[in-house]
C-alpha cells in the first residue's frame, strides 16, 4: 500500500544507517568496525570500582583486512 509522507527534516545520517520513505523490499544495512579498548572501558552502571595496576592494549595488527562487506544483490 502505498504511503502518504508529509514534512521531513533529517539532521544526519551516520554511515552504517537507513533512511526510508515509502515502500521497500529490502533493507540490509552493513557497516564494520575494530574497536581497541583497554582493561574496564567498557563497564557501566552505578559505583563500579575498577582497579588495574599495568593496562596495555595492543593494537598492532598485521593482516590488510580484518572483515570485508559483501553485497549480495
Amino acid at each position: 500500500m502505498p504511503a502518504i509522507v508529509g514534512a521531513i527534516k533529517v539532521n544526519s545520517i551516520g554511515s552504517g544507517s537507513v533512511f526510508n520513505i515509502g515502500d521497500v523490499y529490502t533493507i540490509a544495512p552493513s557497516s564494520t568496525v575494530k574497536t581497541f579498548a583497554g582493561a574496564g572501558s567498557f563497564n557501566t552502571g552505578e559505583g563500579i570500582m575498577v582497579r588495574n595496576e599495568y593496562s596495555s592494549t595492543n593494537t598492532y595488527d598485521s593482516d590488510a583486512i580484518d572483515s570485508s562487506i559483501q553485497n549480495a544483490l
